[in-house]
């Protein structure tokens, strides 16, 4: 039992050695492809935002990580109070607002 064992392990991982500087090659080639379709298009997205949050001013239309819609009524260095039905404010951090609202009511990109 114990050779048929020894023998199946031999076969599955044959003792192949290549160039090291293929291996090199092949993980910077992957960083590159990583770097490409996940690093760069999110810190391009986070740009966006913050430059997003930045721009808020009195009376424009939000919709806050929360999924709540409401109205900026005060903008201050690190929150904003908003509006969310009629004399109902609240305060929330300006880090939480992620979307801009159109005037027909649908987030804008």
């Amino acid at each position: 039992m114990n050779t048929i064992t020894l023998i199946l392990a031999q076969a599955a991982a044959p003792n192949a050695q290549g160039n090291p500087m293929s291996m090199f090659i092949t993980l910077g080639l992957i960083f590159v492809i990583f770097y490409f379709l996940l690093i760069r298009p999110q810190r391009k997205q986070q740009k966006e935002l913050k430059a997003r949050q930045d721009a808020l001013k009195a009376g424009d239309k939000v919709i806050t990580a929360g999924g709540i819609y409401g109205i900026v009524r005060e903008v201050k260095d690190t929150s904003v109070r908003l509006e969310v039905a009629p004399n109902t404010v609240i305060k929330i951090v300006k880090s939480q607002v992620v979307q801009t609202v159109g005037k027909d009511g649908s987030p804008e990109e």
